[in-house]
C-alpha cells in the first residue's frame, strides 16, 4: 500500500500562492465604488464652481438607486420580492429626489452658499444610501452610506483648514527636499 503524503509535505512541493479576491467580488463591489467617486466628484466640483449643478446630482440620485437595487437584487428570492424591491427603491429615492430639489430650490440657496449646500446635498445622499442599505438589507449599501457620511465633516474640515493643510503640505515637501539635498551631498564628497 502506497502511504498518502501528509499536509507538510503537499505544502513543501507547491508554490505559495498570493490570495487576491476573484473578478466577480471586483464586479460586485464596483457599483458602490463608482457612486462614491461619482458623489465626490459632484461635491469637489460644486465647491470648486460656487454653483449647484441640479442635472448632475438628479443623475447620481438614480445612480445611487440602481446600485441599491443591484445591491438587494440577490436578497430578493423571487419576481415578486424583486419587483418589491424595485418599487421600494423607486419610492425611497422618489422622496430623497425631492428633498434634494428642495435644498437646490433658489428660495433655499439664497440662504445657503456653494459649500453648504454641496454638504446637505452629500449628508441626504448618505442619509438616503445608508438607510436605503437598511431596507435591503445589504451591509455594502450601509458601508457606503456611512462612508459618505464621513465624508461630510471631512470635507468641510478640509474647506475650513485648506491653508493650513497647504502650508503643512509645502513645509513637509521643503524639509523632505533638504534631507534629500543633504544626504546627496554626503554621498558625493570623497572620504578622508
Amino acid at each position: 500500500m502506497s502511504e498518502l503524503p501528509n499536509d507538510e509535505a503537499v505544502a513543501s512541493t507547491t508554490p505559495a500562492k498570493r490570495w487576491l479576491p476573484p473578478a466577480t467580488v471586483w464586479l460586485r463591489e464596483l457599483p458602490y465604488v463608482v457612486v462614491l467617486v461619482l458623489t465626490l466628484f459632484g461635491v469637489a466640483y460644486t465647491s470648486v464652481t460656487r454653483r449647484p449643478t441640479i442635472v448632475y446630482w438628479e443623475f447620481l440620485v438614480l445612480v445611487t438607486a440602481a446600485a441599491c437595487i443591484w445591491g438587494g437584487w440577490r436578497y430578493a428570492p423571487d419576481r415578486k420580492a424583486k419587483i418589491r424591491l424595485i418599487a421600494s427603491q423607486a419610492l425611497h429615492w422618489l422622496a430623497f429626489f425631492v428633498a434634494m430639489n428642495l435644498v437646490l430650490l433658489p428660495s433655499v440657496q439664497n440662504m445657503l452658499n456653494a459649500d453648504a449646500t454641496g454638504l446637505a446635498i452629500l449628508l441626504l445622499l448618505a442619509l438616503g444610501t445608508f438607510v436605503a442599505g437598511v431596507h435591503i438589507p445589504a451591509w455594502q449599501v450601509c458601508v457606503l452610506g456611512l462612508v459618505m457620511g464621513v465624508f461630510v465633516p471631512a470635507i468641510a474640515w478640509i474647506e475650513e483648514a485648506a491653508l493650513i493643510v497647504l502650508l503643512a503640505l509645502v513645509a513637509l515637501i521643503g524639509v523632505g527636499a533638504l534631507f534629500w539635498w543633504l544626504g546627496d551631498r554626503k554621498l558625493w564628497t570623497p572620504l578622508r
